[in-house]
């Protein structure tokens, strides 16, 4: 049995030995030494209290020491650090820090869990009482006390790690204005570039001010007035500065010992947690650990790990057959305002580092099925070794439903499982809570057309590289090409492809891309099978491509020049520069687009703003993600003006000024009308639903729209009640062989009897879609001009009184007049 255990330290690893020792041994002498004043609490939790989010400062001690004491029979002593060790008399040298008095403790086994300390530069101005760090509940104590005696209105947060992500979001939350200094050119380190750019876009949308590549040089104080001065010489003028820059670990005691230290600064243990002396442990922040994917000591604070090393510290000094301590993965999850952000395993970084040969997929899929309410899309980055596909890392970006994700591809990574076994997971499934076929279950079978080379992929990194002999292919719908696209593309939609396939040279290489990668394998696919050999698909698509410029763009401008304005004033102009940007007086009109998807957001605000008088604000809420993307392409095509953009609780806030600045004379030119034109020779719901969302769509983005209703299309225009007209028996016939009207119209997959029609009208209602006959109405509100043809309707023996209101007759002279005028036109 053992005799007596002494732990240096109480946080996370140096309170879990001493549990689980007493719960193995009862007869063991157990004392805890921790120079503060708490053990056991939850660090983690701190910036959530100071942001007021954890109301309770006592929830914050996960353990008491009064309580562990009680529970546990340990002796636990704050206020006494462990100042030197003697190995040979197995003694430590204690000092009572309340009573400033010294002391010696023998022992049998010494566990040392001294932690971390955060780093802080040797600047000037470091050591002002407004400059502040946040380890400990004392640090959160002296933090939350300046800002209630102080009343600051500005902060700068110093590193973009998760607790300076988090303290930028909840210093926010407390009602100050935050600006994010960062040396490297992302946050979040452990994130690769591409999708740090998503969580910029996302913290600059938030109103946090972003300075990337540069650090901190000093932090002036001149006549009450505090400055932040960068590397670059520029100056933030802020009340308090929060040091987030890192921590290094405590290993003053153990160089004190003489106990060997590794590569990476950190206390060197074996893998049973031993130091190079036999009998002292050590875990937590201060060790070095091994990393899982690459098997290199690497410095990992993590709260798991270290309470995981905690149990198997006590379970090595208490039994005969010790336990291993195998690596770390470094997997972790934070939450950035209301984005989640999730990573497991190895980046790509670290990969170059090892120079290991891997690929890449991106996948983007809802945390649930589609149809029922609250769906939202996460966007999976996973790594893979390029010949077997053993799962080497990943990451994500989303919302709901991203810690359950990333605690699968954890476990995968874990065991070294492959791409292929995420293919067959069998993973719970219910509409409100994950999909038939799962993020994760999506994100292995998209890696799986890779390395079966089904389809090859092309980074967005590689897009801008391309020489003028490839052919970048756009797939994406005509109302999505409106919003963006790349330089230099062609615009083919998917569903047209198979017809227009005559447009594209074979003899070239062709690289595809569609939203986010789905479209653009089906693209790719359907290329490949007619005779194009070099094609290639763009993972990630336009959304992670157009996030990277969007992010590139901004870092290449100063933070805080952008010309947003606040809607809580209209009269207030704002400096942008040299120049004074005035606000038009108007009305405010507000509309709530919440529960429809695209395009039905943009439809609305195109439709409102028709209403409203230059210089009048429109105040726009939805729910469509993608909204506050769309809506700044959308207010930028049609010259309109986004002031303010935002995000709270999934809801995304936009105002919108009719009209430019007087300033913007040349934006103000009138731009020519633009025109579309499309055949629908379809009779089926959903290809009917498709034509006119695109026709409204396009119709928003201030397009003349011709629709042109031929053979069995014109069964979308004709009235659901019978009309009673002069016809022929064999017009009779043909008349009630078809259907009568938009509400009898069929699927073209899945119809199952009229069943498919109606299940697919019944999700429509529940995702806030709109029907089609609410879409036949906004395209005539939205001036669509709809002809039916004639020559179609005496062949099939439609009469015009048996179409519905506002539909022109009209032949294929009238069809080719519009559409020589117009620069696109389809065929649905």
């Amino acid at each position: 049995m053992v005799k007596k255990v002494v732990i240096v330290g109480g946080v996370a690893g140096g309170a879990s030995t001493a549990a689980r020792l007493r719960r193995l041994d009862e007869e063991a002498d157990i004392v805890i030494y921790e120079r503060g004043d708490h053990i056991s609490f939850a660090n983690c939790g701190l910036p959530y209290h100071i942001g007021g989010v954890i109301k309770d400062r006592e929830r914050l001690l996960v353990q008491t020491p009064e309580a562990m004491e009680a529970r546990f029979n340990i002796s636990v002593k704050v206020k006494h650090e462990v100042k030197s060790i003697d190995k040979e008399k197995k003694e430590v040298l204690v000092k009572d820090l309340k009573n400033d008095q010294t002391f010696t403790e023998s022992y049998d086994y010494l566990v040392l869990s001294p932690g971390a300390e955060p780093f802080k530069p040797a600047i000037e101005g470091i050591d002002s009482n407004n400059v502040f760090t946040l380890r400990n509940i004392p640090d959160t104590d002296r933090i939350n006390d300046y800002l209630k005696s102080k009343a600051p209105k500005k902060a700068v947060v110093v590193g973009g790690g998760y607790i300076g992500i988090e303290m930028a979001e909840n210093l926010q939350e407390r009602g100050l204005e935050v600006s994010l200094v960062e040396m490297l050119d992302q946050v979040l380190s452990p994130l690769d570039y591409e999708m740090a750019a998503m969580v910029h876009n996302h913290l600059r949308m938030k109103g946090i001010k972003l300075y990337l590549k540069d650090g901190i040089k000093a932090v002036k104080n001149r006549n009450g007035n505090t400055n932040v001065v960068l590397e670059s010489g520029q100056e933030i003028a802020t009340d308090m500065v929060i040091m987030s820059i890192g921590v290094r670990p405590n290993v003053e005691l153990a160089e004190g010992a003489e106990l060997a230290l590794g590569p990476t600064g950190g206390i060197k243990v074996n893998e049973y947690l031993q130091t190079s002396a036999e009998n002292i442990y050590a875990l937590g922040d201060a060790i070095e650990v091994n990393n899982l994917i690459s098997g290199k000591p690497s410095l990992l604070p993590l709260a798991g790990p270290a309470n995981k090393q905690g149990r198997i510290t006590a379970n090595n000094i208490t039994h005969g057959n010790k336990e291993k301590y195998r690596a770390t993965q470094a997997t972790s999850i934070a939450k950035v305002f209301e984005m989640t952000v999730a990573t497991t395993g190895n980046n790509e970084k670290l990969l170059k580092e090892d120079d290991l040969a891997y690929q890449v997929s991106y996948t983007n899929s809802n945390n649930h099925a589609g149809y029922y309410p609250g769906a939202s899309p996460m966007f999976i980055k996973i790594i893979f070794t390029a010949q077997e596909g053993k799962l080497l890392g990943a990451q994500i970006i989303g919302h709901d439903g991203v810690d359950k994700r990333i605690d699968i591809l954890a476990t995968a990574v874990r065991h070294g499982l492959t791409v292929f076994d995420l293919q067959e997971l069998e993973l719970a499934y219910a509409p409100p809570y994950g999909s038939a076929k799962d993020p994760v279950n999506m994100a292995g079978f998209a890696a799986g057309n890779i390395l079966k080379n089904i389809v090859e992929p092309i980074q967005y990194h590689e897009i801008d590289k391309l020489d003028d002999n490839v052919i970048l292919l756009d797939v994406r719908e005509d109302v999505e090409v409106q919003l963006g696209m790349i330089e230099g593309a062609i615009h083919i939609p998917v569903n047209s492809l198979r017809d227009r396939l005559d447009e594209l040279d074979k003899n070239k290489e062709v690289v595809v891309y569609c939203a986010v990668g789905l479209r653009g394998y089906i693209a790719c696919r359907i290329l490949l099978q007619h005779g194009f050999n070099k094609v290639k698909n763009l993972v990630g698509g336009y959304k992670l491509y157009s996030a990277v410029e969007m992010n590139n763009k901004e870092l290449a401008e100063e933070p805080g020049q952008e010309e947003v304005y606040s809607a809580s004033n209209p009269e207030e102009g704002k400096i942008v520069g040299e120049k004074v940007l005035q606000k038009k007086a108007g009305q405010t009109v507000e509309l709530d687009a919440c529960g429809l998807q695209c395009p039905g957001p943009i439809m609305q605000v195109y439709q409102m703003i028709e209403t409203l008088d230059e210089g009048d604000i429109l105040e726009v809420t939805a729910t469509d993600a993608g909204f506050s993307h769309d809506i700044a392409a959308w207010c930028k095509n049609t010259g309109n003006r986004l002031m303010e953009s935002k995000e709270e609780n999934g809801k995304y806030m936009v105002s919108i000024m009719k009209g430019l600045d007087e300033t913007e004379t040349m934006a103000n030119k009138q731009q020519p009308k633009k025109k579309k034109t499309m055949v629908v020779f379809s009779g089926e719901l959903d290809r009917a639903i498709a034509s006119f969302i695109i026709a409204n769509g396009a119709a928003a983005m201030g397009n003349e729209i011709t629709m042109f209703f031929t053979f069995w299309g014109l069964n979308i225009l004709r009235k659901d009640q019978r009309v009673d007209v002069n016809k022929s028996f064999m017009d009779k016939m043909f008349g009630k062989m078809m259907p009568r009207g938009s509400n009898k119209l069929p699927l073209s997959n899945m119809n199952m009897f009229g069943f498919g029609a109606q299940m697919i009208r019944r999700v429509m209602k529940e995702k806030g879609v709109d029907s089609l006959e609410d879409l036949i109405g906004q395209a005539k509100a939205n001036g669509v001009k709809m002809v039916a043809c004639q020559m179609s309707m005496d062949v099939m023996g439609i009469k015009k009184e048996e179409l519905i209101d506002g539909v022109e007759v009209g032949g294929v002279a009238t069809f080719l007049g519009e559409s020589d005028e117009a620069n696109m036109s389809l065929f649905i």
